[in-house]
């Protein structure tokens, strides 16, 4: 299919070579400085229940004394757990999916740095990851 370029569409492209009119640079508006930390993640696929718990208590603490407002938890579905009856039963074969945000709901350090946890994600069978808003850190 061609096109023919009409007079009009030739016109405009001249005046928009001539004029002094800058085109918006969009990349621009997406960067972030370094205090503006929006969102990390971290996956805790292959780990424990107690490495998972120390790496997401520590992951959580750096998180929130760094600024960063959203962070991302993957588990993983829990598809090959061969504990799905008792994700509590084996440190080796635990269902992360579970087993991780019970810890993090009954840490009341951690809570007290949390707005809210994505309960919504944890208990759906077709997603291994889920969302925690941090609060703002108090600057004193």
């Amino acid at each position: 299919m061609t096109k023919n370029i009409t007079d009009k569409d030739k016109k405009a492209w001249q005046d928009f070579i001539e004029s002094n009119d800058k085109v918006e640079n969009k990349d621009n508006a997406l960067k972030f400085t370094s205090s503006s930390k929006i969102q990390k993640s971290i996956d805790l696929h292959g780990y424990t229940l107690d490495q998972a718990n120390i790496k997401i208590f520590e992951f959580i603490n750096d998180c929130f004394s760094s600024g960063v407002k959203k962070i991302n938890i993957i588990t993983g579905k829990g598809l090959r757990s061969k504990n799905q009856n008792n994700p509590y039963q084996s440190d080796q074969l635990g269902m992360l999916k579970f087993s991780v945000p019970e810890f993090i709901k009954n840490n009341p350090e951690l809570m007290d740095k949390i707005l809210s946890i994505d309960f919504e994600s944890i208990n759906s069978p077709s997603k291994g990851s889920f969302d925690i808003i941090l609060k703002k850190k108090n600057r004193l």
